[in-house]
């Protein structure tokens, strides 16, 4: 999702993250693998992009260039926290 500038809506960053990750198997795999956004989060940044597990998980539902941002109810978290 892009504004009338053509700035992610995720924010720059994380849409940049999102983009690469949509064209990148490897690192699609690696993303899969993760059991928490700060996992996904410390991927990212290891690729140079500035990206926190708190915005993975107020982004989910979303989709943008090829990726679904899903996040995955765990037992035992406050209801509501982030939607």
């Amino acid at each position: 999702m892009t504004d009338s500038s053509g700035t992610d809506s995720f924010g720059t960053e994380f849409g940049r993250f999102l983009r690469l990750l949509g064209h990148d198997s490897k690192l699609q795999a690696l993303v899969r693998a993760c059991i928490t956004a700060d996992e996904v989060a410390v991927i990212a940044q290891q690729c140079g992009f500035a990206v926190t597990g708190d915005q993975l998980l107020l982004c989910s539902g979303r989709h943008e260039h090829g990726v679904t941002i899903t996040r995955v109810d765990h037992p035992g978290e406050y209801p509501g926290r982030y939607y």
